[in-house]
């Protein structure tokens, strides 16, 4: 998946209102590893993902 771990796998089916996969996204962050949601189209699942190698980190919004 272009050089990319997926740490956790949500179904797109979630309650109204709730961001599971971005919660665990940002939880990863807090911790330092840089975790971004993309969405998996085949399965109808958000994954979180981090860069396969530990030193490519997202790209920063200004």
């Amino acid at each position: 998946m272009n050089g990319r771990t997926v740490l956790e796998r949500f179904p797109a089916g979630g309650p109204r209102g709730s961001w599971p996969a971005e919660e665990f996204a940002h939880a990863r962050r807090m911790e330092g590893t840089p975790a971004e949601v993309v969405m998996d189209l085949a399965t109808d699942a958000f994954l979180v993902v981090v860069p396969a190698d530990p030193a490519i980190s997202s790209p920063s919004v200004p």
